[in-house]
């Protein structure tokens, strides 16, 4: 009891005593901020990266059971702008400490209420907003620097990935805009700057009304600040996803002739990929 309290007094003396002064030493285990976007807004992750530096990391300087930072120095903290779904529970926007409990076969995932520690000498699980197990991922090659990632990246979903010495490992994060998109499509619409591409494109991307779409795509070739390839790509793009290939075909070809007018080679291969497809 008193070594655990004398831990936990020397790293908030010692955190005092560094944040007090002016750095003129670089650090052992280099800073980095990840800033993610995601959703309609971001997810931001920033943590400390130690090296391997020859020695034994987990089952050894970090032993296997024991809550570590997931990092060096300050615990690593993770930011949501929006709220977000892990392991299938609801984390509120705001910020959080990422610990973990390191396992040979599984480590224990901890998202922590209070973000703001030195370490992990004064967590406390009565901290904890949730707690999950993710398996260990055994990797071949060494990572010598401690790396912590977004993977897998689409507008609603990610994986956040940790890889160091020969273990690491991953989970998912999911965030649920759908509604919130669609409202503000909605409201928009019926202002006089409605927003048709944007709209056409989340609507395309993912399965909405395709006739709302391509009345929209429609709507964009009146509309003097879009190149005429661009909305005839949508079009027969929408069109194709409709199961209407000929109509594909007659938008896709008109696209690939104004594409070709103004030599805009992107869209020429653009339209040419929705012919292909609709010759199938």
């Amino acid at each position: 009891m008193k070594t655990n309290l004398m831990r936990c007094l020397i790293a908030a003396l010692s955190f005092t005593a560094f944040q007090s002064q002016a750095q003129i030493t670089p650090q052992p285990s280099s800073s980095q901020t990840i800033v993610q976007g995601f959703g309609l807004g971001q997810v931001t992750l920033t943590y400390s990266r130690p090296n391997v530096k020859g020695r034994k990391i987990f089952g050894g300087m970090e032993p296997y059971g024991t809550v570590w930072r997931t990092g060096a120095n300050s615990a690593t903290l993770l930011k949501f702008s929006d709220d977000v779904i892990i392991d299938g529970k609801k984390v509120p926007a705001g910020d959080y400490g990422l610990f973990s409990i390191p396992g040979m076969d599984e480590w224990t995932i901890i998202i922590s209420k209070n973000p703001k520690q030195w370490g992990a000498y004064t967590y406390k699980e009565s901290d904890d907003l949730m707690r999950f197990k993710v398996k260990t991922d055994k990797l071949k090659d060494l990572t010598e620097t401690m790396t912590l990632d977004f993977i897998n990246v689409s507008p609603t979903t990610c994986d956040l990935q940790m890889k160091w010495e020969h273990s690491g490992f991953a989970f998912h994060i999911v965030t649920d805009i759908d509604t919130k998109v669609m409202a503000k499509i909605d409201s928009a619409m019926k202002t006089d700057n409605k927003p048709y591409f944007e709209s056409v494109i989340y609507y395309y991307n993912n399965n909405k009304d395709m006739d709302k779409a391509l009345a929209w795509a429609k709507e964009i070739e009146k509309d003097k600040r879009f190149p005429p390839f661009l909305p005839k790509l949508w079009e027969a793009r929408i069109l194709l996803k409709k199961g209407d290939k000929a109509g594909a075909i007659a938008a896709a070809t008109e696209g690939v002739k104004l594409a070709q007018a103004s030599k805009t080679d992107e869209y020429v291969r653009l339209n040419n990929e929705v012919l292909a497809q609709a010759k199938k």
